[in-house]
C-alpha cells in the first residue's frame, strides 16, 4: 500500500533514545506545567459551576456517567498502551487499529442508546433517558482520537499534546458556563464535555498528520489485541471495584447524597491528577524505550516518582487540613456536607498517586496478564470495603474504602507488581518513607496552629495553613538522607530542562 511521508514519521522511535532523561524532564515539565494551568482553569470553573448548578445537578449527569465511563473503556480495548508501548509498528498495522478503535465506538453509542431507559429505570429518575442518550455521542469524538493521540504520546510529542488538552478544556468550561448562566442546569455539564471531546478531536487530527489506511488481514496485530484485551479487562474489573460506590450510593441513597459524595471526590483528585496524569504521558513511552535496560529502569522509575510524591503528598495534606475553607472558597456554602466526606477519602488520597503508578510498571513490562490477574484480587476488597460501610451512610463508605486501600489493597500491591522486574516491593517504602513522615508532621502542625489560632477568612486560612505545610514537609525532608537525596535531585532535574544540542545528542549515543 502507499504511504504519505506523514504517514510514516511516527512509527520509528530509535531517535528519541538519545538523551532520554532530558526529553523525559522536559516532557514532565511541559506536561506538568500544562496540567498546571489547566488545575487553575477547573478551579475557577468549578466554582464558577457549582454556584450556578445544585448537587442535584452533579448527581443526575454523576448516576450516567458511572455507565458510560464505562463504557468508554471499549473504544479503546488497550490498544493505545500497545501503540505506545510496542517496540515496532507499522502504517497497515496501526490502520487496522484506528478502524477497530471506530467500529467499537459506532457500536458502543448505538447500545448505550438503546440502554437508556434502562439507566433511567435502574435509578429511578426520567430524566436520565435524554442525559444518557446525549452523553453517547461522546463515544464517536473518543474512537476517532485513540490511534492519533497514541502516535504523538509515542513520538514523545507533549508540548503537542498539552497545548490540545488545554484549549479542549477551556472551550468546553466556557460551554458549560455560558449553558448554566442561562438556565441550562444539568444540560450545561452534559454540553461542557461533549464540546470538550469534539474540539479534542478536531485539534489532534490537525496536528497528528497520519492518515488511517483500509483494514487488514495478516498485519501482526493479534499480540496487540491480546495485550490490549488483558489491560481492557484489568481496566473493566478495576473500574467497576472503583465505581461501585459511585452506583451503590445513587442506588440507595439518590442524587443529593451522591452529588456531594462524587464532589467530594474530584475536589481530591484535582492536585493528584494535575501531576498524575501529565507524568503518566510521559513515564510510559520513557520507560517503554529503557524496558531492556533494568537498572536505567529502575533508576528512571525512583526518580519520577520522587518528584511525583513531593507534589502531590503536600499537596493533600494541605487540603486535608483545610478542608472546611477549601468547600467554602472553591464550592461555596451549599456543599459544606463534603468537608467531612473529603476528609475522609483524603487518607487514601495521600497514597493513591504512588499506588496508581503500579499499572505503568506491568505496562511498560509488557505484563498485561499480571494487570488482569492483579484486578481479581483488588476488586472485591474495593467492593466488600464499599459494602461494609453501606450502614453509616455516605461517610460510612468514604471510612471503609480509605481505610481498606491504606491498610490492605496497596501493600498487596506492591507485593504483586515488586514479585518480577527492575523495581522491587522495597522500592515503593523506601520512597514513601521521609514523604509520609513529613506530610504527617505537616498536617499535625497544621492542627496544632488552628487550635491557637482563630482565622474567620477561609483564604486567609489556607495560605497560612499552605505556608506551614511547605516550611513543615521541606525541613522534614532535609532532616532524612532520603529527603535530601529527593530535594537535590531537583535541582539535576532542572538542569535537564535545557535543550539536547547536536553534540550532546551525539555523546548521549
Amino acid at each position: 500500500m502507499s504511504k504519505p511521508s506523514s504517514n510514516t514519521e511516527y512509527f520509528a522511535t530509535e531517535h528519541l533514545s538519545a538523551a532520554i532523561g532530558g526529553r523525559t524532564a522536559r516532557g514532565g515539565a511541559v506536561t506538568v506545567v500544562s496540567h498546571g494551568l489547566k488545575f487553575v482553569l477547573s478551579i475557577v470553573a468549578t466554582a464558577i459551576l457549582a454556584r450556578l448548578l445544585t448537587p442535584n445537578d452533579y448527581g443526575l449527569v454523576g448516576m450516567v456517567v458511572v455507565i458510560t465511563n464505562f463504557a468508554t473503556m471499549f473504544k479503546d480495548l488497550g490498544l493505545s498502551l500497545a501503540t505506545v508501548q510496542r517496540a515496532e509498528i507499522s502504517y497497515d498495522q496501526i490502520s487496522t487499529l484506528f478502524w477497530v478503535n471506530v467500529t467499537l465506538s459506532g457500536a458502543i453509542t448505538a447500545v448505550m442508546i438503546s440502554l437508556a431507559p434502562l439507566v433511567a429505570w435502574f435509578f429511578g429518575e426520567p430524566r436520565l433517558l435524554l442525559i444518557t442518550i446525549a452523553t453517547s455521542a461522546g463515544f464517536l469524538f473518543g474512537g476517532l482520537t485513540v490511534q492519533h493521540e497514541a502516535l504523538l504520546k509515542r513520538q514523545m510529542r507533549f508540548y503537542a499534546l498539552s497545548a490540545i488538552a488545554f484549549i479542549s478544556m477551556m472551550l468546553g468550561y466556557t460551554a458549560g458556563i455560558v449553558m448554566a448562566w442561562n438556565g441550562a442546569q444539568y444540560w450545561a455539564l452534559v454540553g461542557s464535555q461533549l464540546v470538550l471531546l469534539s474540539c479534542n478531536m478536531v485539534c489532534v487530527w490537525i496536528v497528528c498528520r497520519w492518515r488511517p489506511g483500509r483494514p487488514l488481514r495478516n498485519t501482526g496485530v493479534r499480540s496487540m489485541l491480546s495485550f490490549g484485551g488483558n489491560i481492557t479487562g484489568y481496566a473493566i474489573i478495576n473500574y467497576f471495584s472503583r465505581n461501585c460506590d459511585n452506583l451503590i450510593i445513587g442506588r440507595l441513597f439518590g442524587p443529593q447524597p451522591l452529588g456531594l459524595y462524587a464532589k467530594a471526590a474530584q475536589l481530591l483528585s484535582l492536585p493528584t491528577d494535575q501531576v498524575n496524569e501529565p507524568l503518566s504521558s510521559v513515564a510510559i513511552p520513557a520507560l517503554s524505550r529503557l524496558a531492556d535496560s533494568p537498572e536505567r529502569y529502575r533508576q528512571a522509575y525512583l526518580r519520577m516518582m520522587e518528584k511525583l510524591i513531593l507534589v502531590t503528598m503536600p499537596a493533600v495534606t494541605l487540603m486535608l487540613a483545610t478542608s472546611d475553607w477549601l468547600v467554602q472558597i472553591i464550592l461555596g456554602p451549599q456543599w459544606s456536607s463534603t468537608a467531612r466526606i473529603f476528609v475522609f477519602m483524603g487518607i487514601a488520597g495521600l497514597f493513591q498517586p504512588l499506588a496508581s503508578t503500579g499499572g505503568w510498571l506491568l505496562v511498560t513490562q509488557g505484563r498485561g496478564r499480571d494487570m488482569l490477574r492483579w484486578s481479581l484480587i483488588n476488586a472485591p476488597i474495593s467492593i466488600l470495603s464499599i459494602i461494609a460501610g453501606i450502614p453509616w451512610g455516605v461517610v460510612g463508605v468514604a471510612v471503609s474504602f480509605s481505610l481498606a486501600r491504606v491498610l490492605i489493597a496497596n501493600p498487596l500491591l506492591f507485593w504483586f507488581v515488586g514479585r518480577s522486574g527492575p523495581v522491587r516491593m522495597g522500592d515503593f517504602y523506601r520512597l514513601l518513607r521521609p514523604f509520609t513522615v513529613a506530610s504527617a508532621s505537616a498536617l499535625l502542625s497544621c492542627i496544632v496552629f488552628r487550635q491557637l489560632v482563630t482565622i474567620s477568612n477561609p483564604v486567609v486560612g489556607f495560605a497560612a495553613c499552605g505556608v506551614i505545610v511547605a516550611v513543615v514537609t521541606t525541613a522534614i525532608l532535609a532532616l532524612m538522607p532520603a529527603g535530601r537525596h529527593a530535594l537535590r535531585d531537583i535541582k539535576e532535574s532542572i538542569l535537564l530542562l535545557r535543550p539536547v544540542t547536536p553534540d550532546v545528542a551525539v555523546a548521549a549515543k
